[in-house]
């Protein structure tokens, strides 16, 4: 550490010391702008053996229980390498050297299980319902589970999950020390949108030296340091790909990515279903290559959103449309019928002529004109009766003198084709 960092850390500490309390707001405010403060604050923890390391967790202890809403989120972005910082030292059993972040994750813990009034906490979540579309699912994609899920819903049965309470800790133990673990990590995850991209740097490269350390892809990382193997819970491992899952999409595709790797590695490790189950899930739903700009800032996720209005078009076909085309179609030769009943003549559809200087087609070259008309008269007599006619008396003749006499004049029916 240098001179100059040393500095910054013990101006720090000493202005914070003398700043009355109408003051602090404006120091909390101006605070998040000192990278290099940040930077200097990071190395301390890194170094066990420094001599600024206990009073910096002090002071960060003070910023916690402050009240301070700034001074809160100050001290939960260095929350994953404290962690990180206090697995290694437990793990290389130097026990002694990492008393003054035990106290500082005790502190913090504490202080997060009770509320203000000093009673124990008790978190709850209600895992949402299928048949209610949400910014990942739509229930008409689903099927069948869906109308089961609507139905269960009707009936006011949902799942709710409670966290707590939790137990006060006084010291950390091989027994206490993950559920003391996994519930910190659980309340930085709870601050994600507020911690800045050197938190989430540093929350993926502890993901990756916990799950690879004293396994053979610690070589291939190339991590130093310690080499003996990390113990870790299968709910920690959880947490860990909540905070991943998050860096995704806001500016850490890279390390977000290896971080991933390491733990769907570890996971298989160990064996542990509920790490497998999410990271699997995580991975199977990142796009292909289309993040691979990761320092171009926030990202976001694109979702389809139910709409709010209905939108169907006037034209869409549905089960009453075709219906009503199905009753047309069967209605069309009743009307037909009550055509031919009213007297309209039908003349029918002549497809050959044999018309000087045009062609003859389907197979009718050998007839004549006079056998064509004849069969066609024939038809009409047969087909288009009218019974006004019958009843006024006319004789048959001239009904068919005036069909012959409209196929002669050269009067097409509708449906008539020329050649």
């Amino acid at each position: 550490m240098f001179t100059s960092e040393k500095g910054v850390v013990e101006e720090w500490l000493s202005e914070f010391k003398t700043l009355p309390e109408t003051s602090l707001p404006n120091y909390a405010t101006n605070l998040k702008e000192k990278s290099s403060l940040v930077s200097s604050l990071y190395k301390v923890i890194q170094e066990p053996q420094s001599e600024l390391l206990e009073p910096v967790c002090h002071q960060l202890f003070e910023f916690y229980r402050s009240g301070e809403e700034q001074l809160l989120r100050f001290t939960l972005q260095f929350l994953p390498e404290l962690i990180w910082c206090y697995l290694a030292v437990s793990a290389s059993r130097n026990v002694h050297s990492s008393g003054c972040i035990e106290a500082l994750l005790l502190g913090v813990y504490n202080l997060e299980i009770v509320d203000k009034q000093g009673r124990s906490k008790v978190l709850s979540f209600t895992i949402p319902s299928l048949s209610k579309p949400s910014v990942y699912h739509e229930p008409s994609s689903i099927g069948s589970m869906a109308l089961t899920e609507s139905a269960l819903s009707q009936h006011g049965l949902s799942k709710v999950v409670y966290s707590g309470p939790h137990p006060q800790r006084e010291m950390l133990t091989a027994q206490n020390r993950f559920e003391v673990l996994t519930f910190l990590l659980l309340c930085y995850n709870a601050a994600l949108t507020y911690m800045p991209r050197v938190s989430l740097q540093s929350l993926c490269q502890i993901c990756s030296r916990i799950c690879v350390c004293g396994y053979p892809r610690q070589h291939v990382r190339k991590y130093k340091g310690i080499s003996s193997r990390v113990p870790v819970s299968s709910g920690f491992m959880v947490q860990m790909l909540t905070g991943i899952y998050f860096a995704f999409y806001n500016g850490e595709w890279d390390l977000a990515q290896k971080a991933l790797d390491d733990i769907i590695y570890r996971a298989q490790l160990e064996l542990y279903p509920e790490p497998l189950l999410v990271a699997n899930a995580i991975q199977a739903s990142l796009p292909h290559g289309a993040m691979r700009s990761s320092k171009e800032g926030t990202r976001c996720i694109q979702v389809e959103i139910t709409p709010t209005s209905s939108r169907i078009s006037r034209n869409a076909v549905t089960s009453m449309s075709i219906r009503g085309h199905r009753w047309k179609r069967h209605e069309q030769p009743d009307n037909n019928n009550d055509t031919t009943e009213l007297g309209i003549l039908v003349i029918p559809e002549i497809s050959v002529t044999n018309v000087a200087g045009e062609r003859t087609g389907n197979g009718e070259k050998g007839r004549t004109l006079g056998e064509i008309d004849a069969q066609h008269i024939q038809g009409v007599q047969e087909t288009a009766t009218d019974p006004r006619t019958e009843s006024k008396g006319l004789p048959e003749i001239r009904r068919q003198k005036s069909v012959r006499k409209m196929m002669e004049d050269g009067i097409n029916s509708p449906g008539r084709v020329q050649f």
